[in-house]
């Protein structure tokens, strides 16, 4: 079978890591590279444009590991160019960048995913199933915590702007765990109440914390979210509880070791006292980071076998978006609603 050329833009830690895993894997080769700095340090054949790589007709699919600013464009241009694409979050700034991109998509008929990579751990996909199982009954509430620690050398990358980087900590980590109540919730939500504030870092547009709540009208389903960058020490924490069980993931396996082991506990319920105790756990501690290489394999099985993308789609990126721009405008319009109560406070005096 002909092997899918790839070429990458943006050759720094994302491009490296998607690199290390297209090499894994045999039905791809990884032919071209572009980034602002030049050292590839692998031999690998470096462009001296982006537009090399887009009109580079031999060139099946890219990876856009890019700053978010130039994430929707580049992946319109890369789909108008006949070129299947896989971008890493977020997709876009807003819902509606979104739709501009999936009417591209269609357009184009080429495959589009999004690197929503926690979707790919080995706890998540064991969440899942037992989810999907039904074994321990629907999904009543869950709850995720997602928090890491930055330095002032933050002010000196285009995460600090806003312009750049579209917010702060919602949109670089609190997105994955949007994600992951989507995924695994199965429903989506429809009403949220959502803190949203820069009370360290001072940012303008760039929030180090977020408090959210959301609900699922319907079903009745809650989640609730904490993403700061003012956890000074790195946590991950998604827990999930159904009618019969529930199932909690601590820790994340990842290549800097910031967050600990990955530790998925499973227990099931008791409908008379006491409750489960911490002897009733079923522990599953997954050593392994396999979530790039997983993640990489299902893009390629599209494109290869000519199937959707099941995992990570633009659909997955719409809905998620939604959720974001949902918290966002929720935080306006409590600053509406205060500059509201103040003036009729002002009106009254």
């Amino acid at each position: 079978m002909k092997k899918i050329r790839v070429g990458i833009i943006g050759f720094g830690k994302m491009g490296r890591i998607r690199a290390e895993a297209i090499a894994q894997i045999d039905c791809a080769e990884l032919v071209k590279v572009y980034d602002t700095q030049s050292n590839t340090d692998g031999g690998v054949p470096f462009a001296s444009s982006l537009d090399e790589i887009l009109e580079d007709t031999s060139i099946d699919a890219v990876f856009l590991c890019l700053p978010n600013h130039m994430n929707k464009a580049c992946t319109v241009r890369a789909l108008q160019a006949g070129k299947h694409v896989f971008c890493e979050k977020p997709p876009a700034f807003t819902a509606a960048e979104v739709i501009q991109i999936r009417e591209t998509e269609l357009r184009a008929q080429k495959k589009l995913m999004y690197g929503f990579n926690h979707r790919h751990h080995g706890a998540v996909q064991k969440m899942k199933s037992l989810v999907d199982s039904g074994e321990y009954g629907r999904v009543l509430w869950m709850r995720g915590r997602y928090g890491k620690s930055v330095d002032e050398s933050y002010f000196d990358t285009w995460r600090a702007n806003k312009d750049l980087a579209g917010g702060g900590i919602l949109l670089d980590q609190g997105i994955h765990m949007l994600d992951l109540f989507n995924y695994i919730g199965g429903a989506g939500f429809d009403e949220n109440h959502a803190f949203v504030s820069s009370l360290y870092w001072n940012l303008e547009g760039v929030e180090d914390n977020v408090f959210a709540i959301l609900k699922n009208r319907r079903t009745g389903l809650v989640a609730s979210l904490h993403s700061t960058m003012t956890q000074w020490r790195h946590l991950f924490s998604l827990e999930v509880f159904m009618e019969a069980g529930y199932m909690v993931l601590n820790g994340l396996k990842t290549s800097s070791g910031t967050y600990g082991e990955e530790v998925l506990s499973i227990a099931r319920n008791r409908t008379t006292a006491p409750a489960a105790t911490w002897d009733d756990e079923e522990q599953h501690v997954y050593q392994i980071d396999t979530s790039w290489l997983t993640e990489t394999q299902h893009f390629f099985n599209a494109i290869a076998e000519n199937i959707p993308v099941q995992i990570g789609s633009s659909s997955d990126a719409l809905a998620v978006m939604k959720l974001v721009d949902d918290i966002y405008q929720n935080k306006r319009h409590e600053h509406e609603n205060l500059n509201t109560k103040l003036k009729t406070i002002r009106l009254a005096k």
